[in-house]
C-alpha cells in the first residue's frame, strides 16, 4: 500500500493536481487495492481537523490581513528606514527590517512576499537591479515562519502533538534575528562589490525615536499576543482572537487606513490559506493512518537506528532529507506528511523536541525560496516580471546564507532552546 500511495501521489503532483487531492486520491487507491474499507476515512478526515489549536491558523491569518490592510506596511518602513540610515544598500536593509517587523505580524512567507514586493518593490528596481531586489524580498520574507507567530509552526506543532506552540514561537526569536542580521550583512557586500549607491536618511536619534513612537502601537500586538502564550495567560488561540481584535482597533482608530470593505477580502484570503491547510491535514490523515496500519514509523525507525544510534546524526541525516525535500514539496505538504513520522522517531532517540521542531520548521521554510519548486520563487517572479533564470541566478548566496544559519542552529542548540528554556518551556 505504501508503494501505491508513493506512486499515485508523484504521478498526480506531476500533472498539476492540488497536492491535498493528490494526497486523497493516493490513499483511497491504496485502500483499494489493500481491501481496506474506505467508511473509516471520513470519520479520520474531520477528527483531524477538529481541533481546537488548529483554529489560530484562520485567526492568525485574518491578523495578518488586517494589519497589512490597516496601513501597517507604511509604519514599519518608516521604522525601518530611521533605524537604518544612510547605508550602502540601506535600501536592502530596510527591506530585510521591514520584513522581521511584518513577520511579527503574519507568520506566513508569502503574505509577506506580496507585502514586501508591492511596497518596496519599485523603489528597489530603481536603485538597484530587479534582479537583486526580487532576491531580497524572497528571501526576506523566509523569515515570516521562523519570527513569531508562525503558522508552520503551529502546524507541526498539531502534526507533532508532543510540541508546545509558545515553546516553538520562543525558538524561532533568537534565530531569527540572527538570521535577519546575516542577510544584511550579505546585502552590504553585494552592495559595495556591485557598486550600487547609498540610500536612505542619515541616522538620526531624533528620527529614530520619533518612528519608534509612532511604530509603538504596532510592536505592542506581537508583545500582547506573544507574551500572554508565552505566560500562559491564554492559548495560542486566544492569542490569535486577541490578535484580531487588536488589528480591527489599530486599523480602525489608529491608522485609520482599514475600511469596513476591507473585511470582506481579508476574511476570504485568510478563508482560502486556512481552506488549503485544513484540506492537506484532513486528506492526510487517511495516509498517516494507513501508514500506521503498515507500521512503516516502526519500520522506518528500526531502519535509521540501524544507520546511526547517535542522535545529532540522525538529525543531521533529517535535515538533509528535508532539503531535498523542499526543493519539491510545498511547507505545508512536508509538515502534514514527515512531521507524523519522524517527530516520534527524533523522541525515541531523546532529542529535545523543540530544538528538532525548530530544525524541521525552518529547514522546511528555507524550501521556499529552492529551485526548482520554491513557491516564493513563483510569488515574487509573478509580482516583479522577472525570469525564473534571473531570479535563481541572483538569490543563490541568499540561499546560502540561510542554510548556513540553520546549520549554526544545528551546531549551536542553546541559541534555539536558550529562550524556551528560561521560560520554562
Amino acid at each position: 500500500m505504501i508503494t501505491a500511495i508513493v506512486v499515485a501521489f508523484f504521478a498526480l503532483g506531476i500533472i498539476g493536481m492540488p497536492l491535498a487531492f493528490a494526497l486523497g486520491i493516493a490513499s483511497l487507491l491504496a485502500l483499494l487495492i489493500g481491501g481496506l474499507p474506505i467508511t473509516q476515512i471520513p470519520g479520520k478526515m474531520v477528527h483531524s481537523i477538529d481541533s481546537f489549536p488548529l483554529m489560530a491558523i484562520p485567526l492568525f491569518m485574518l491578523a495578518g490581513q488586517l494589519m497589512l490592510r490597516g496601513g501597517i506596511m507604511e509604519r514599519l518602513i518608516d521604522f525601518a528606514n530611521s533605524v537604518v540610515g544612510r547605508v550602502r544598500g540601506g535600501l536592502a536593509h530596510v527591506t530585510v527590517v521591514a520584513a522581521m517587523g511584518l513577520s511579527s505580524v503574519s507568520g506566513t512567507a508569502v503574505a509577506d512576499a506580496t507585502a514586501l514586493g508591492g511596497t518596496l518593490g519599485p523603489a528597489l528596481i530603481k536603485s538597484y537591479s530587479k534582479g537583486f531586489g526580487a532576491s531580497v524580498v524572497a528571501s526576506s520574507s523566509n523569515l515570516g515562519p521562523i519570527i513569531p507567530p508562525s503558522a508552520g509552526m503551529i502546524v507541526y506543532a498539531i502534526m507533532a502533538e508532543d510540541v508546545s506552540i509558545g515553546g516553538l514561537f520562543v525558538a524561532g526569536i533568537l534565530p531569527g534575528i540572527v538570521l535577519g542580521l546575516a542577510m544584511m550583512g550579505l546585502c552590504t557586500y553585494i552592495a559595495r562589490r556591485r557598486g550600487y549607491p547609498l540610500t536612505g536618511e542619515p541616522l538620526s536619534l531624533r528620527g529614530m525615536w520619533r518612528q519608534t513612537r509612532r511604530s509603538f502601537i504596532v510592536f505592542m500586538m506581537p508583545v500582547v499576543v506573544i507574551g500572554g502564550i508565552i505566560a500562559g495567560v491564554f492559548t495560542a488561540t486566544e492569542g490569535a482572537a486577541i490578535a484580531v481584535v487588536y488589528a480591527l482597533v489599530i486599523g480602525f482608530f489608529v491608522t485609520r487606513r482599514l475600511k469596513l470593505s476591507d473585511l470582506a477580502p481579508a476574511l476570504l484570503n485568510a478563508a482560502v490559506i486556512t481552506g488549503i491547510v485544513g484540506a492537506l491535514i484532513a486528506f492526510a490523515s487517511s495516509v498517516t493512518y494507513l501508514f500506521t496500519v503498515e507500521l512503516l514509523a516502526q519500520t522506518l525507525a528500526d531502519f535509521l537506528k540501524s544507520v546511526t544510534t547517535d542522535p545529532y546524526q540522525f538529525t543531521l541525516l533529517v535535515m538533509l532529507i528535508l532539503v531535498v525535500v523542499g526543493m519539491f514539496m510545498e511547507a505545508n505538504a512536508s509538515y502534514v506528511m514527515l512531521v507524523p513520522l519522524i517527530a516520534p522517531i527524533a523522541a525515541a532517540y531523546g532529542i529535545d523536541p523543540i530544538w528538532f521542531g525548530f530544525l524541521f520548521v525552518m529547514n522546511v521554510t528555507l524550501g521556499g525560496i529552492t529551485p526548482p519548486v520554491g513557491i516564493l520563487l513563483f510569488v515574487v517572479s509573478g509580482i516583479w516580471r522577472i525570469s525564473m533564470t534571473e531570479l535563481v541566478a541572483n538569490i543563490w548566496p541568499f540561499i546560502l546564507v540561510q542554510y548556513a544559519a540553520l546549520f549554526v542552529c544545528f551546531l549551536f542548540p542553546a541559541l534555539v532552546t536558550l529562550l524556551p528554556r528560561a521560560l520554562g518551556y
